[in-house]
C-alpha cells in the first residue's frame, strides 16, 4: 500500500493494524474517540490539521509521507528549507545595528533567557521542526538585546547561537552554522566561560578542519582549573567537553593516538563531574566520554572496538540520564560501527531504537539518513529498515 491515489484514511487504518494497535487503543494514545478514528480510516472525516496529521504519525511512528504520499516528503523539505531560510534571514537583519525601528515590543532579559531555555529543551529533546520555526524570532530578539544595551548580560546571547549553531550542524547547513558559532565566540569576548561554551560549537562546525583541534585545546585549558580536585563541576563540563571535541577532530584527521591521550583526560574530568549532568548544555559526564570513544573509534574505522565500547556503555544508568537527542545522535554512530564489521542486523536495530526515541534525528538529519539508505541497500536488510528507508523516501 503505497501507491499516492490512496486516500489517507485507507492509510492510517494500514499502518494501525501493522503497528497491532485496535481503533480503541489507538484513538486512547491520540486523546480522541473511537467513533473519532472509525471516522477517519472510512473517510467520513478528513485530516485537514497538520498538527493532527503529525500526532497521528507519532503515535504509528512513521513519517508523516508514509499518511500523506511522496507529495508530503517533498512538502517537508520545502518546509524545512523555508525555515532555514528564515534563520538566515534573521542571522541577515542589522536593522537595529543601525537604530532603525522595529515593529514590535522588544522581549525582556527575562523573557529572552526563558525562550533560550526552552530551545535548549526543544533541541536536546529532538524536536527539529519546531525548533526551526522558533528560532528566527529568537534570533531578532537576541540581536534586538544587542542594539539597545551592549552590556547587558550576554549569556543569553551565547546561548541562542549556541542553540541555534548546534542544529545547523546537524542539519549540515555548515557555513550558516560556522556564522552562528562565530557569532556566540565574538559575543562571548573577554569571559572565559562564556568562550569555553562557544568553543564547544564552533568546534563541531569545524570537525573537519585542522585549526580546530588546536583552538579546541587553547580554550579547554583556559577554562581548566589548575587542580581538578578543586574545579568545581561547570568547568570540569566544559573542558572536558572541549577536550572531547579535539579528540574527535584528531580521530577525523586518523590521530588515533592523540584522540586516545584527549579521551582519557577528559576521563579523569568527567569522573569528578558524574552522570545524570547537564552543565552548560554539554551532558557531560563518564558515558558521554564513552559515546565519543564510539565516535572516535568510528572515525578510525576500528568498528569493532567500537560495538564493543557501544554495547558496554548503553547498558548504564548514565545512558538513560543523557538527553534523547544525544542517544539518538550515538545510535547513529552505533549504527556505523556495525556497518563496519559487516552486521546489518543490528545496524537496522539500531537505527530503528534511533528512530523510536527521537524521530527527527532519523527523519531531519543528513547523515543519518545516508546510513538508512546504506543499510536498508544491503541484501540482508531487514523488513523493517527497508519500510522505514521507503517511507522516508529514500529507496
Amino acid at each position: 500500500m503505497t501507491g499516492d491515489s490512496v486516500p489517507i484514511g485507507r492509510r492510517v487504518a494500514y499502518l494501525r493494524a501493522r503497528r497491532k494497535l485496535s481503533q480503541q487503543s489507538f484513538a486512547d494514545r491520540l486523546g480522541k474517540s473511537k467513533s473519532w478514528v472509525d471516522k477517519v480510516e472510512r473517510g467520513v472525516r478528513s485530516l485537514e490539521r497538520v498538527s493532527t496529521i503529525r500526532e497521528i504519525a507519532a503515535v504509528l511512528r512513521v513519517d508523516t509521507a508514509a499518511l500523506l504520499g511522496r507529495d508530503a516528503q517533498s512538502a517537508e523539505l520545502a518546509e524545512r528549507t523555508e525555515g532555514i531560510s528564515r534563520i538566515r534571514a534573521a542571522l541577515s537583519t542589522y536593522g537595529m545595528a543601525f537604530g532603525q525601528p522595529v515593529a514590535c515590543r522588544d522581549a525582556s532579559p527575562d523573557q529572552l533567557s526563558r525562550a533560550v531555555g526552552h530551545a535548549w529543551t526543544t533541541y536536546q529533546h529532538a524536536r527539529y521542526p519546531q525548533l526551526i520555526e522558533r528560532l528566527p524570532t529568537l534570533l531578532t530578539d537576541v540581536q534586538r538585546l544587542q542594539a539597545r544595551n551592549p552590556n547587558a548580560d550576554r549569556t543569553a546571547v551565547v546561548q541562542a547561537y549556541r542553540v541555534t549553531a548546534a542544529l545547523l550542524v546537524k542539519l549540515d547547513e555548515v557555513s550558516l552554522a560556522w556564522l552562528t558559532a562565530d557569532r556566540a565566540m565574538s559575543a562571548a569576548t573577554g569571559d572565559r566561560v562564556l568562550l569555553a561554551c562557544a568553543a564547544v560549537q564552533l568546534g563541531q562546525v569545524l570537525r573537519a578542519s585542522a585549526r580546530a583541534k588546536t583552538m579546541l585545546l587553547a580554550a579547554a585549558y583556559r577554562v581548566a582549573p589548575a587542580d581538578l580536585d578543586d574545579g568545581t563541576p561547570q568547568e570540569l563540563s566544559l573542558c572536558g567537553s572541549l577536550l572531547m571535541q579535539a579528540a574527535l577532530t584528531a580521530a577525523r584527521a586518523g590521530d588515533d593516538r592523540a584522540a586516545g591521550d584527549l579521551l582519557d583526560e577528559a576521563t579523569e574530568m568527567a569522573a569528578r563531574v558524574g552522570d545524570g549532568q547537564d552543565h552548560h548544555q554539554t551532558a557531560f559526564g563518564p558515558t558521554a566520554v564513552d559515546l565519543a570513544r564510539v565516535a572516535a573509534a568510528v572515525e578510525l574505522d576500528e568498528g569493532t572496538g567500537a560495538v564493543a565500547q557501544h554495547e558496554r556503555t548503553i547498558v548504564r544508568d548514565g545512558w538513560r540520564w543523557l538527553p534523547l537527542e544525544h542517544r539518538a545522535a550515538h545510535l547513529i554512530n552505533a549504527a556505523r560501527a556495525y556497518l563496519q564489521i559487516g552486521d546489518v542486523t543490528e545496524a537496522a536495530r539500531t537505527l530503528m531504537q534511533a528512530d523510536n526515541i527521537a524521530p527527527s534525528e532519523i527523519r531531519h538529519r543528513p547523515t543519518a539518513r545516508n546510513v538508512v539508505v546504506e543499510v536498508a541497500q544491503h541484501p540482508n536488510a531487514p523488513t523493517a529498515i527497508t519500510d522505514l528507508a521507503t517511507s522516508l523516501g529514500l529507496v
